[in-house]
């Protein structure tokens, strides 16, 4: 993922809102979204390059997304997937604290990246980059590649469209079209990630467009008081022109612990 917005317990009816790009090559194989053969209680799409994913739920309502930090300088080609990440939070069943407590000794041992994990009523959002876990109030939140809600032009913009959206769900056409914004913001408010200019210039908008490269998928998820959980899927061709898209409803599963 390269934009994940979250609206926390900030509506009465859903108390997760996700909305979500995924940037990547084009060339890189991946799973579209769905229940997993292997782990038929977790939903969400899979990296079938170095394994593990960007973004998942359970059917007991376990929440896991990740992105990656921008820092070329640093970047390691030996290191773990951080996509496993995600993968080992919606295969087990710690608690939020436990699975971040486990983590954290081997933390160092992966690029850097931003990890979003929740269940019931704990949502956390933690960086190899930024330091001890942070354990999130309701609001709404925003993240790149870079640490959590910080303001680069796409992250502010998006999040102050995800506030506006909220009003009209359960239609998530608003949500849909944020993340289709693909303004390209000037030059002066741009971040200095160690890319070039013209990278920085693409990368700033949340939809991505460019050959070999772009953003492949925009995911909604929300989940219900009722315990519904809606997740839409649209991957996205190289051209920008729409692909595949994958519904599912279920109702969570009560894990009874």
């Amino acid at each position: 993922m390269c934009l994940i917005l979250l609206a926390w317990r900030c509506h009465g009816q859903f108390p997760l809102v996700v909305a979500a790009n995924r940037d990547e090559f084009f060339r890189r194989p991946t799973a579209a979204a769905g229940f997993w053969p292997d782990g038929p209680e977790v939903l969400g799409g899979r990296d079938l390059q170095a394994g593990g994913s960007w973004m998942g739920i359970t059917r007991q309502g376990r929440f896991a997304a990740l992105t990656n930090f921008r820092a070329p300088e640093s970047h390691r080609d030996t290191a773990r997937s951080r996509g496993r990440l995600v993968e080992d939070f919606l295969r087990t069943r710690q608690s939020v604290p436990d699975y971040l407590a486990s983590i954290a000794p081997e933390a160092h041992e992966y690029n850097g990246f931003n990890l979003l994990v929740a269940e019931g009523e704990t949502l956390a959002w933690y960086s190899n980059v930024g330091g001890a876990p942070r354990y999130l109030e309701p609001g709404i939140y925003g993240v790149s590649n870079h640490l959590l809600d910080t303001p680069w032009p796409k992250v502010a913009a998006a999040k102050s469209a995800l506030a506006d959206a909220l009003a009209a769900l359960p239609d998530d056409g608003a949500l849909f079209r944020l993340l289709r914004d693909d303004k390209v913001y000037p030059d002066d408010a741009l971040p200095r990630t160690g890319v070039s200019l013209d990278w920085e210039r693409l990368l700033s908008a949340a939809f991505v467009r460019s050959p070999g490269y772009g953003t492949r998928s925009s995911t909604v998820l929300m989940s219900a008081v009722d315990g519904m959980t809606v997740f839409d899927e649209q991957t996205w061709r190289e051209d920008g022109s729409p692909g595949s898209r994958v519904r599912y409803r279920y109702s969570t599963i009560s894990t009874g612990v």
